[in-house]
């Protein structure tokens, strides 16, 4: 596995069963809040709904039958299946690499990455679709809806390309 904190001496990578622990609580977190969340407005609001909240920003019931910002929606039907499998795979390499020491903000990206995975998997495997509610817009221009899981995927991407930069400027002592 890959460890920016071996390659650059970033400091100890922590094996500790409570840092660990940690971690899945976040990924579960993770997934109970984007399920919640998902479940509400899938069962208690109908298709197509939007409800203003902000200038900037809407509540929305959007199915998404492909990947980030509806990527091969279109394709006829193979990229759930696809889309599903890479998601259990990655959350599968997730968790095998969370039991490994590992710097504690590679381990909290990995956590926010595995929550949002296994939270878009679950539904892409239940529904064949992901259940996108949140709609950030600027006039008429509208970020494509997106959800918990994305923002935990996104985040943890982030984390971990900020860490790797980070560590990169870190010398070894």
């Amino acid at each position: 596995m890959f460890s920016f904190a071996r390659q650059v001496g970033a400091g100890p990578a922590c094996a500790c069963p409570s840092s660990r622990v940690m971690a899945y609580a976040l990924a579960l977190f993770i997934l109970v809040l984007d399920q919640g969340t998902k479940y509400w407005v899938h069962d208690f609001t109908p298709y197509g709904w939007r409800q203003p909240v902000t200038s900037f920003f809407n509540l929305v019931h959007a199915w998404n039958y492909g990947a980030a910002f509806s990527f091969l929606a279109d394709a006829g039907g193979w990229q759930r299946v696809f889309f599903g499998v890479i998601a259990l795979v990655v959350s599968a390499w997730i968790i095998w690499a969370l039991r490994k020491p590992l710097p504690s903000r590679e381990r909290w990206a990995y956590a926010l990455i595995l929550g949002g995975a296994l939270g878009n998997g679950i539904d892409r495997v239940t529904r064949g679709y992901v259940v996108d509610f949140l709609d950030l817009y600027v006039g008429r221009w509208h970020w494509p809806a997106f959800n918990i899981a994305d923002i935990g995927i996104v985040c943890g991407a982030g984390l971990l390309v900020w860490s790797a930069f980070r560590m990169r400027g870190e010398t070894h002592e």
